[in-house]
């Protein structure tokens, strides 16, 4: 019998298993929400994994979250797959998802797949994401599945092309495009997607979407008629500068704790506080006297380091 993968082992506490397919369809059904965050290394999956939230994203967002991109656009592939194998070696127990970056996927159905084998075999990554819900899109995402590889479809405000769509604001608000996004939500569910992410909708257009949807929604901005919320690591931690979008809630305000640790340290070297004595590693005396006995009491101040 084959060892088990490495990101497979069973975590310590038994009642946590891995998060699977089947046990996120349960949810579903159950009516229990689902829980989904970004990741983009290993300390923050393992504040997800300890946290226990279900599905674990690598966005493409890292880019500007991590990166310090502009957009999403700029970040490669093999840039991603750094921070998705990072995430993995920090995650136990959510099902872990590749957002596949802008032109690694649209060119063609093999192009497609084989960026997606790579989310799967070189960082262990256990589905992919991918943005729209037209023609290109859903054909790719047809062609993954089909190849044996889960697809998270992505509808509504899709960051990849937000130029295209007037730019980082709320879509489906006018019927045309309401109806717009409820078909290519539909147009996804239909070529496979295991499920859909639905971002910067009007709440009541969810709420008319969710009854032709068989497959988890996972909602970011979309009211809270999805079968569970994603947000963004930076965002829901304060890791970033400025608010955000509107549908961010803050849980923290970590950068400004960050910023104002490094200066206390800051403040502390420049004045000699630190370090201090119990900062400093011990020799003893006889050692000390050798020592000296070799180099002299000031000898060695011009001797390599």
């Amino acid at each position: 019998m084959s060892a088990m993968p490495a990101h497979m082992q069973l975590p310590q506490d038994a009642s946590r298993l891995p998060v699977t397919l089947p046990s996120l369809l349960e949810k579903q059904r159950l009516g229990e929400p689902i829980v989904m965050v970004t990741a983009y290394d290993y300390p923050s999956a393992r504040a997800a994994d300890r946290a226990g939230v279900d599905l674990v994203l690598v966005g493409d967002s890292g880019a500007m979250t991590v990166l310090g991109y502009e957009s999403t656009v700029a970040v490669t592939l093999d840039e991603l797959l750094v921070l998705a194998r990072a995430t993995r070696r920090g995650l136990q127990t959510p099902f872990l998802v590749g957002d596949l970056p802008f032109g690694s996927y649209e060119v063609s159905d093999e192009q497609a797949v084989q960026t997606a084998f790579r989310f799967v075999k070189e960082a262990g990554c256990d589905a992919v994401k991918l943005e729209g819900g037209g023609e290109t899109s859903v054909t790719r995402a047809r062609a993954i599945v089909k190849a044996g590889i889960p697809v998270m479809g992505h509808v509504g405000l899709t960051p990849q092309t937000a130029t295209a769509l007037g730019g980082y604001k709320a879509q489906g608000k006018s019927a045309g495009d309401a109806v717009k996004i409820a078909r290519e939500a539909i147009a996804l569910q239909e070529a496979g997607c295991f499920s859909i992410v639905f971002e910067a909708i009007p709440s009541a257009v969810t709420e008319a979407i969710m009854p032709r949807m068989e497959i988890p929604v996972i909602g970011i901005g979309a009211g809270p008629a999805t079968d569970g919320q994603v947000l963004v690591f930076h965002d829901l931690l304060g890791i970033r500068e400025g608010r955000g979008a509107k549908f961010v809630q803050r849980y923290g305000d970590l950068l400004d704790e960050m910023a104002a640790g490094v200066a206390a340290y800051a403040d502390d070297v420049r004045t000699h506080r630190y370090p201090g004595p119990e900062h400093g590693y011990a020799i003893e005396v006889s050692e000390l006297a050798e020592f000296r006995a070799v180099f002299g009491d000031t000898g060695v101040e011009g001797a390599p380091v």
